[in-house]
């Protein structure tokens, strides 16, 4: 129910005239608040509009090959680089980082606590059947799920295995609700998983679980001098001031890049 929902909603946005920017970004950048902070100054100082559509990275690249947005913000670099050299995005700009982390019930079942490292972590989970909650939706932090399940040279299946289909907000409220492990982008945990009472079971400094968010503008789209005027205001240094101020009790959910892109994408940088 919740994907048809989701549907309708996205098909009504892409059907109504459009009144400003269209930028397709990521779940876990719009539940963390970020573009709380950043889009009504870049409006107040532009005058334009920025109407958001946060989905899947793979769902946003769809979107930008129809036309049908004018910027992208994602975090799932090998499809960023592809749609580059496909002509699909452009003008890339790398605007700020996190981590990915592993997090899950307080009893933590599978003993993740104890891990050597992340594929040790997500062996523990295989191993006692614990249940792991997936995005499941091509998006970057699917990608990231599925290629950590790749280094630990396993294929997670079975009855323990959840896809949920949805957004990073509504997959730590279903783990939650199960008692589950899934991967999290540090951000959308602090805002919405610790609150459902999980836990970061591994939350390590790892280059595997380095999470890069990049702006793109949309070639041939409707309004590229537009997302070309919000690429300028987010290489500002308000915009950067405004994305390390973020934070819950205390803790910086982004640290910015200024443009310096930690993760290479071929095809234009």
């Amino acid at each position: 129910m919740r994907g048809i929902w989701a549907a309708l909603l996205m098909a009504a946005w892409l059907s109504g005239p459009a009144l400003g920017l269209r930028l397709a970004t990521t779940t876990s950048v719009y539940d963390s608040g970020l573009l709380d902070r950043l889009l009504p100054a870049f409006t107040k100082a532009s005058g334009v509009r920025v109407e958001v559509l946060a989905v899947g990275t793979g769902q946003a690249l769809r979107l930008a090959e129809r036309k049908d947005v004018d910027a992208v913000l994602a975090h799932a670099p090998e499809l960023e680089g592809e749609a580059l050299r496909r002509g699909i995005l452009a003008e890339p700009f790398c605007l700020a980082k996190n981590s990915f982390l592993l997090v899950g019930p307080a009893g933590d079942p599978a003993g993740v606590r104890g891990a050597e490292d992340i594929r040790a972590a997500l062996r523990r989970i295989a191993q006692a059947r614990a249940l792991f909650v997936s995005r499941g939706d091509r998006s970057g932090t699917h990608l990231k799920e599925l290629a950590l399940w790749q280094a630990a040279g396993l294929i997670p299946q079975g009855d323990w295995y959840l896809e949920s289909g949805a957004g990073m907000g509504q997959t730590l409220v279903l783990a939650a609700e199960k008692g589950a492990y899934t991967l999290s982008d540090l951000a959308t945990y602090l805002t919405v998983g610790r609150k459902r009472g999980l836990v970061a079971l591994y939350a390590r400094e790892d280059p595997l679980l380095l999470n890069q968010y990049t702006y793109y503008v949309v070639p041939g789209g409707a309004r590229v001098k537009e997302a070309q005027a919000l690429r300028r205001f987010l290489a500002t240094e308000e915009a950067a001031r405004l994305v390390e101020s973020l934070k819950v009790e205390g803790q910086t959910l982004f640290q910015p890049l200024r443009g310096r892109c930690i993760i290479p994408v071929s095809g234009g940088r």
